[in-house]
């Protein structure tokens, strides 16, 4: 569904004492006054929480008593629990009767669906409160109130996220009462009802006023909890029902009404007769879900199969929608006319809009289903999912779009736009008859008798036998490729259980299978503050795409539209490192004042998605996140989202200029040509320290002005950017260039010179002949000395990889002037043992050298005859590329296999004509990887075609070939120009950019 409500939903009227007593003829009278309010915390939240927070220590004194008064041992906390609610239900019975709805509504607000929603959340509440207590918002506790998620401002820090806590907190400094106040149970929930029908604030005000006058701090801290529906006391509804009733949970399962679970259920004494233990029409109910994934295929089809006599199971598309009932019941004011009614999985009433008669002009489903049952058909249950189809592309469209497809519906029937359509998987009640205890085949053969489908508005879902893990293979293979959601694998024998998560359902998704998935790399553009044990802290961020507008590099230019949304997946070392990372460079997000150029949201004034803080991007992150598809919303700058995103790594090989852009993004969604796309990496040297800049102003050297201007001609950009440098003297190899030149080509491209070594942390130090300083510092022993030609390399690798990241070469031997103990063995790794270099390209003069050197060299037998040799290089390589370093590009595609496909017919055909698959396999091979025979080979990896020479058949076939493969693994199936991509960007890109399709 939509995050906010285009229509609101329409307020139940208050009903009347005469029509309850009517509705519920044995419901029960108490026959005193409710307890004061404050019982309720004082006698069951506060010792709750108590519990909660020493879930592990031992019992009170108070201990349980055998039959003859003997003690029998400390209490477990489930049994303090218990023991808890019991005193106060007892209490209940005792002083007051047996309608213990009037507590219950405050005990459990959130399964209380007679009250409606409130419409307030935690920043009304905060500026109703300061102007209730008149405070003034720019003062410690206004600013408290207002930004409750932010650390704060004193105390006010230790109770971050907890927005009840920091109310407390500023309550009781001001309080119209400290002692307990004088509000009863029922008062307060009379003061609620007309909370929950005030939709304005100068409506809401005076009411939450009016308790402000009779509630003490502590009474106001768990009221806000009340409203807020979020009490966390550390005992869920179970409990209390349980305590309430043996049969109270089963009657909230069949009926998610917490009134006739107290009304119906108020003597223990009297159970539930049998045929009341069922589901009833226009009686919502709580569904039964699926199980979430195993470790294993295996371990879920061994559960499903039960009996070798039956062992078929069922695979369903998992639909990405929202759970949805549907009861139909006779309408007798209409001749034959039926009514209907909807309620989500959270017991939502959405009937206002999908209809409750065949005759409701506002229903954007009823009005089609006049012909949809067989004759006969009195009364039914459905159980489906309701999803948006859009009938020209005649597909689903994705999650997000439900509730603006159906109001657009409701207004204009006849519009061939997308539309809600209910796809019904389960019938549960038919013509007066319960059918949860039939099994799911029985069922689903009642179900095909009973409705007859209409076209793309209401369908029952189709659904695969199956027997084998193989099957659920291929079946999750395809809705992968479909970019579905997923898969229910389901027991045909089994029964409805309601309000139940059971083996007999389990669902498969793509995004939990590694071997599936998107993985994007976004940067981090906004944060937004945790609550709870995650509160004080940024718990959540909004990462952006950033907009490419051409080639510049420039600060200025920097800019990000809002993309996704992510807070799961995050370990307590990521949110450590992200914020060792972006310490300091957060700043406050002003409404008034947003960032825009910078940071854009959508909405426009209503800026959707607002963070709580943002950050520059040139101060941020660049995190891989992992999603199970991409969305529509509206909510995004980007107009698009990913589906149930999940923080994978940080990646501190990247920076934002080297994120996905808008039209990277745009052209990965639609795997176009991507010829003209500059797209940027950056590799993480985990050896090569990023200097602060530092403040603190250089020493200045007499006779030496640092800002001599010297003509400068040479390239320049930002290869030491964040760097500072002492250099010490002039270079005369490869090129003879002067102290002052050495300098200026260091500050053109993004150096900082310092002209004294200790002027700022980890200079670099630069010399090539030993002058007095020079020898000082060699004499200290403490540091290393670079030779100016490493300057002279960087800048000219740089040139020659003009339009890729920025790259600082590693040291070599060649590059060192002096070397501090420990440091030879480290540079010594960045070359093979004829001094070429693994990063850098080597020149014509070089490269004759190393190979006079390899005929003149006596150390071929030695490598030879040392069996491990080799192994210890590509050790070495490997550990250089775990520390960051470029992949050589020899290494790119080593531990891979490639399969090169050919159609049968042009194998033998002219090899001319394959002349760019050729040169692909020798590029592959030249790049270590391994070739395949054939593709029954187990280790492929890859299997690479070229599009221009296959038909739709042969692309279709290879497709079928990959998905009948056994094992889980499935080959990704891409073009030539993965391969060339990869080699001229020097890494492995996104194998899904470039798949074979037809």
């Amino acid at each position: 569904m939509d995050s906010d409500e285009i229509v609101p939903e329409p307020l139940p009227a208050m009903e009347r004492e005469e029509d309850l007593d009517e509705k519920y003829p044995n419901r029960p009278h108490n026959r005193a006054a409710t307890l004061p309010f404050h019982e309720l915390y004082a006698s069951l939240f506060n010792p709750l929480s108590e519990i909660k927070k020493k879930p592990a220590g031992p019992a009170p004194a108070r201990r349980k008593l055998g039959p003859h008064g003997q003690g029998t041992g400390s209490l477990n906390p489930f049994e303090r629990r218990r023991d808890v609610i019991e005193r106060f239900i007892s209490r209940w019975r005792k002083d007051v009767g047996d309608d213990i709805y009037p507590a219950f509504r405050l005990i459990l607000p959130d399964k209380d669906r007679d009250r409606p929603m409130y419409g307030i959340k935690e920043k009304v509440i905060g500026k109703m409160l300061v102007k209730i207590m008149k405070i003034n918002k720019e003062s410690e506790d206004g600013y408290n109130l207002l930004n409750w998620k932010l650390p704060g401002q004193a105390a006010a820090t230790r109770m971050a996220g907890d927005f009840a806590g920091r109310c407390y907190d500023v309550l009781s400094k001001r309080p119209m009462r400290t002692e307990a106040g004088d509000l009863t149970i029922a008062e307060v929930n009379d003061k609620l009802d007309k909370l929950s029908a005030a939709t304005k604030e100068n409506e809401q005000l005076p009411i939450l006023s009016d308790f402000y006058r009779h509630m003490n701090p502590e009474e106001l801290m768990w009221l806000i909890r009340i409203i807020l529906r979020q009490m966390k006391v550390g005992a869920t509804e179970r409990t209390f029902f349980h305590v309430w009733h043996p049969d109270a949970e089963n009657l909230y399962s069949i009926s998610s009404s917490l009134r006739r679970v107290c009304w119906e259920l108020h003597d223990p004494n009297i159970r539930l007769e049998a045929e009341d233990r069922g589901i009833a029409l226009m009686q919502c109910f709580q569904p039964q879900l699926a199980q979430f994934q195993m470790h294993s295929f295996e371990k879920m089809v061994a559960r499903m199969r039960q009996t070798e006599e039956d062992p078929v199971f069922w695979i369903e598309e998992k639909l990405d929608g929202e759970r949805m009932q549907l009861h139909m019941a006779p309408d007798n004011s209409v001749p034959g006319g039926r009514k209907f009614g909807f309620w989500s999985r959270k017991a939502k009433d959405y009937t206002y809009l999908y209809g409750n008669g065949i005759y409701d002009e506002n229903g954007a489903l009823t009005r089609h289903l006049k012909d949809a049952f067989v004759d006969g058909v009195q009364s039914l249950i459905l159980d489906g999912e309701m999803i948006t189809w859009d009938p020209e592309q005649d597909a689903p469209v994705p999650f997000g779009t439900l509730k603006t497809a159906a109001i657009a519906e409701q207004r204009n029937p006849f519009l061939n736009g997308p539309r809600p359509l209910f796809r019904v998987f389960d019938i549960l009640y038919l013509n007066g008859r319960d059918l949860t205890k039939y099994t799911l085949r029985d069922r689903r053969n009642a179900l095909q008798k009973t409705i007859r489908p209409v076209h793309r508005r209401f369908e029952i879902h189709p659904y695969e036998e199956a027997t084998t893990t193989t099957e659920v293979e291929i079946s999750l293979r395809k809705v992968v490729a479909e970019a579905s959601e997923g898969l229910v694998l389901k027991n045909p024998r089994s029964p409805y259980r309601l309000n139940e998560r059971h083996d007999d359902w389990m669902k498969v998704k793509p995004e939990y299978m590694t071997e599936f998935g998107e993985s994007l790399d976004v940067v981090v553009v906004g944060g937004y503050y945790g609550s709870g044990h995650r509160g004080g802290a940024l718990a959540s961020f909004l990462c952006g795409l950033r907009v490419d507008d051409g080639h510049s590099k420039e600060r200025e230019s920097m800019k990000c539209w809002s993309f996704c949304k992510v807070g799961g997946g995050f370990t307590a070392a990521d949110y450590q490192e992200i914020r060792h990372h972006t310490d300091g460079k957060w700043k406050e997000w002003d409404p008034k004042r947003p960032p825009t150029s910078v940071v854009e949201l959508a909405g426009g004034d209503a800026q959707h998605e607002r963070p709580d803080m943002w950050i520059k991007p040139s101060d941020s992150v660049v995190v891989c996140v992992k999603a199970a598809s991409v969305s529509v919303s509206d909510q995004f700058r980007m107009g698009l989202t990913l589906r149930f995103p999940r923080f994978k790594k940080l990646r501190k090989d990247k920076n934002w200029k080297s994120a996905l852009s808008v039209q990277e993004f745009l052209d990965l969604k639609a795997n176009a040509e991507q010829e003209h796309r500059e797209k940027e990496f950056s590799v993480d040297n985990s050896r090569k320290k990023r200097i602060k800049r530092t403040t603190k102003k250089p020493l200045t050297i007499a006779g030496y002005d640092e800002n001599e201007v010297v003509q400068y001609a040479g390239p320049s950009g930002h290869i030491f950017d964040g760097l500072n440098f002492f250099i010490m003297t002039e270079s005369t190899v490869p090129d003879k260039k002067s102290k002052p030149e050495l300098e200026q080509l260091v500050k053109a491209n993004g150096g900082k010179i310092h002209q004294i070594n200790t002027a700022a942390p980890d200079t670099i130090c630069v010399a090539e002949r030993r002058t007095v300083k020079v020898a000082s510092l060699q004499k200290g022993g403490e540091v290393n000395i670079v030779r100016p030609s490493w300057l002279l390399d960087c800048v000219k690798q740089n040139e020659v990889d003009a339009g890729l990241p920025d790259f600082l070469l590693p040291f070599e031997i060649r590059h060192m002037f002096f070397m501090t103990q420990g440091k030879e063995e480290e540079v010594t790794a960045n070359t093979d043992q004829f001094m070429d270099s693994y990063a850098r390209d080597t020149t014509v003069d070089e490269l004759k050298d190393i190979l006079k050197q390899m005929e003149e060299s006596q150390d071929q037998a030695t490598i030879s005859a040392e069996p491990h040799a080799l192994h210890k290089v590509e050790a070495r390589i490997q550990e250089r590329v775990d520390l960051g370093y470029t992949v050589p590009c020899g290494w790119l595609f080593k531990g891979l296999t490639f399969f090169f496909f050919v159609t049968p017919d042009r194998e033998t055909a002219d090899q001319e004509e394959d002349l760019p698959l050729r040169l692909a396999r020798n590029t592959a091979l030249f790049a270590s990887t391994q070739l395949a025979s054939s593709l029954a080979d187990k280790h492929v990896t890859h299997v690479i075609a070229n599009p221009e020479t296959l038909s739709a058949s042969d692309i279709s076939s290879l497709r079928g070939s990959l998905a009948a493969r056994p094992g889980k693994k499935v080959p990704h199936l891409v073009s030539l120009e993965w391969v060339q991509e990869s080699w001229r960007n020097g890494s492995l890109l996104d194998e899904e950019r470039f798949q074979v399709r037809h």
